[in-house]
């Protein structure tokens, strides 16, 4: 089943077009992710989803509905939950804290527990500093606590929008074993990633974005056998 679905979507900054046309759709239970290079429309196409960037034309569908003008809150409430480029976490709060913001939109907050230990078992470094503020955790742990602050509004879309970026190399390990088990545990990501050799040896499938517009598109494994995805992307040929 299809859940989300993008149809010929264009995005403007002023006069400069972000993203060009682009169609995709991510199917329930997947993991789709998104590559390419800097500047190519990754996170702009992100914050198109989550309503934080209007789009200029085409529209954006979620479990059937359009919700190409709906506000980027009540997204949330209809389950679609991003981890942003650069984490965003709230540096003078503790981590408990910052959890508890990713459930501000949720009705039942009256038992957050399960959710929490949850995240708590997916990320036990949490657990042992969980009074601490989150601007001093590390980079990695701050990835952590963001993934986990999104996953604490119990979305059926988790956006992710470049986990790995800056991480140590144990870290980016941890984070994609642990994207999916999520993914496992029946949440439906998509994944917009520079490391594109973790990211496609993960996706079920995958799209290639240059300049605002999808270039290429095929299974996680079709790509990373693909030449030039080889070249361009995996720092061989």
């Amino acid at each position: 089943m299809t859940l989300l679905e993008l149809s010929d979507v264009s995005v403007h900054y002023g006069r400069i077009q972000a993203v060009s046309g682009l169609t995709l759709t991510v199917n329930e239970g997947e993991i789709v992710t998104l590559i390419g290079a800097n500047g190519a429309g990754k996170s702009t196409t992100m914050r198109a989803i989550s309503g934080i960037r209007p789009v200029s034309s085409g529209s954006i569908r979620f479990d059937g509905e359009d919700i190409t003008k709906l506000r980027a809150d009540l997204r949330v409430v209809r389950g679609i939950s991003q981890a942003p480029e650069g984490r965003g976490i709230f540096p003078g709060m503790t981590i408990l804290e910052n959890l508890d913001m990713g459930a501000y939109a949720r009705k039942d907050r009256k038992n957050l527990e399960p959710e929490i230990e949850h995240v708590f078992e997916l990320f036990p470094r949490l657990k042992e500093r969980k009074s601490q503020m989150g601007g001093t955790l590390s980079g990695g742990e701050q990835q952590m606590l963001a993934i986990g602050r999104a996953l604490m509004a119990k979305p059926r879309l988790l956006l992710l929008d470049e986990p790995s970026m800056g991480l140590a190399p144990q870290f980016i390990q941890q984070i994609f074993r642990i994207i999916t088990e999520i993914n496992k545990e029946g949440t439906t990501v998509l994944l917009v990633e520079q490391n594109a050799q973790q990211a496609l040896s993960r996706a079920h499938r995958a799209y290639v974005l240059e300049t605002g517009e999808i270039t290429k598109t095929g299974t996680g494994r079709e790509l990373l056998a693909d030449d030039s995805i080889k070249e361009a992307y995996l720092g061989v040929g």
